[in-house]
């Protein structure tokens, strides 16, 4: 069973030259397939707590993942296109069939991610959805871990790879966190575009959880509101027992 997939990414004229953000010292911090394969490790827990979620029933439990998986892929997806594919297809000419795949499926997976974004737990299709969606990702992610990664590995070295993933761990920082399959995904129309799509996506998510908050602040109140209303309501009929208790007995007296 495929994806469907939506149009087209639009494409940038090869004229126009990419500019790496990678600086030309030496990387400080993780190299970028260590960093790749850690966004994969992330993403594997997710997949796991949804299928345990699944079983489960737990509708609450499936948004609530969905919802980091939804964000976790964006920004992975994000960071991978505007650095690690382009900086791969210029150091290693031969892999870039692998990258051009790489491409696809992330723009299917995207499509896919848009499609969950917002849709409710207990629509029919929503657990095909999110299915389909692993067994498209573990699959690219297979390929990219045993394929891909060792060629470019042996290719860059220890060096280059560290100064990516800096550029990469910078990216992070300002990549959209929603889904965005008509966006371009090649540098350098990409490099734009996802900075503004990160801006509007952290300004949306910020007033998603501000709005949340402010929900389940509501709800708490409306909650201890009712039981300070419940507590009285026992404490007047508890006083009302006793004081007909204190009238029966004079009456017998």
């Amino acid at each position: 069973m495929g994806i469907r997939a939506g149009p087209a990414a639009p494409t940038k004229s090869r004229s126009t030259p990419w500019v790496s953000l990678a600086g030309s010292g030496k990387g400080s911090g993780m190299d970028a397939i260590t960093l790749l394969k850690n966004d994969h490790k992330t993403v594997e827990r997710l997949f796991k707590e949804f299928e345990k979620a699944e079983k489960a029933g737990d509708d609450k439990t499936k948004s609530s993942v969905v919802g980091s998986i939804i964000e976790e892929l964006s920004v992975h997806a994000a960071i991978e296109e505007q650095e690690f594919y382009p900086a791969v297809r210029q150091a290693v000419p031969t892999v870039k069939d692998e990258v051009l795949e790489g491409l696809e499926e992330h723009h299917i997976v995207k499509w896919t991610l848009s499609e969950l974004d917002g849709m409710d737990p207990g629509d029919e299709r929503f657990d095909a959805k999110v299915t389909v969606l692993i067994e498209s990702v573990r699959h690219h992610v297979e390929e990219e871990e045993e394929d891909l990664f060792p060629q470019v590995r042996k290719a860059l070295g220890r060096k280059r790879l560290g100064e990516i993933g800096d550029a990469m761990e910078e990216l992070k920082k300002t990549a959209p966190t929603r889904p965005h399959p008509r966006a371009p995904d090649t540098p350098p129309a990409n490099v734009a575009t996802n900075k503004a799509s990160g801006v509007l996506d952290r300004a949306r998510t910020g007033a998603k959880r501000g709005a949340a908050k402010a929900k389940d602040k509501a709800k708490n109140k409306t909650e201890t509101a009712k039981e300070k209303a419940e507590t009285a309501k026992k404490k007047a009929e508890a006083g009302k027992a006793k004081g007909r208790a204190k009238v029966k007995a004079k009456a017998k007296a």
